[in-house]
């Protein structure tokens, strides 16, 4: 008697258990943590961007880019000039008159404190964008059928390739620097204006030259000498032959 309660006790158990494994939900697996990305090894193989890695290393900026890259949930953008932006740049724009902390202002002008991948630009072109360089160092941008441009006042380029384009790190190449008023002020050169289209004057066979033609043989135009002379004789004839009659 015992032995036929304790199994039927066992058995209560088994199917407890059982039904109370089937109602509880397992436990999610923790989202996996996203890649590093290394910037200096991006920006060494691809561009050539050595021209802005340099200013970036020099100025230390590019700790505090990777660091919002790998240790913050928003991520960010990074605008990538590459070098032969740099060399085209002459007076007033030249970067060699300027002080440590406004090449830093300036390497700090070229990245978002926040991913951005190219199809969400289209919603960024209602106001200036904040740079990690602050407040007065702004970006405008507008989405042209998917064409990023981008204007910093003294500069107006376009987003030429992603680099890089994975959240939270977007890196997209451009091949202006970008140079804010904050730095060079206000004062920006008017854009020239495109040269004129050359005048080409008409030719004998076209139009013009055929309606000055047909100007020149339509029935309007002057008579000719030998068309008078025919016109003097048949009046002289009419005048004798009236006279003639008159006198018959």
């Amino acid at each position: 008697m015992n032995l036929v309660v304790c199994a039927t006790a066992m058995v209560v158990l088994v199917c407890f258990a059982s039904a109370n494994a089937q109602t509880s939900s397992p436990t999610p697996a923790p989202a996996p943590a996203p890649d590093y990305v290394n910037l200096t090894a991006l920006l060494s193989v691809a561009g050539p961007f050595h021209t802005f890695l340099n200013y970036l290393q020099s100025t230390k900026v590019i700790d505090t880019f990777q660091n919002q890259a790998n240790n913050t949930e928003k991520g960010i953008t990074l605008f990538v000039p590459k070098d032969e932006g740099f060399s085209s740049l002459k007076k007033p724009t030249s970067l060699s008159n300027l002080t440590q902390d406004q090449l830093k202002s300036l390497c700090l002008f070229h990245a978002l404190p926040h991913y951005y991948s190219l199809s969400d630009f289209k919603n960024l072109s209602q106001n200036p964008i904040p740079t990690f360089a602050g407040g007065a160092y702004a970006l405008n941008f507008t989405d042209n059928s998917g064409t990023v441009r981008i204007d910093s006042g003294w500069t107006r380029t376009k987003v030429i390739s992603a680099v890089h384009a994975t959240d939270p790190v977007a890196i997209y190449e451009t091949d202006k620097v970008l140079l804010p008023e904050a730095i060079f002020g206000t004062d920006i050169p008017p854009t020239p204006a495109p040269a004129p289209a050359p005048e080409i004057a008409p030719s004998a066979d076209t139009p013009a030259g055929s309606a000055r033609e047909s100007d020149s043989s339509s029935p309007t135009s002057a008579p000719s000498s030998s068309t008078r002379m025919i016109l003097d004789l048949a009046i002289l004839i009419s005048a004798i032959v009236g006279g003639v009659l008159f006198f018959w």
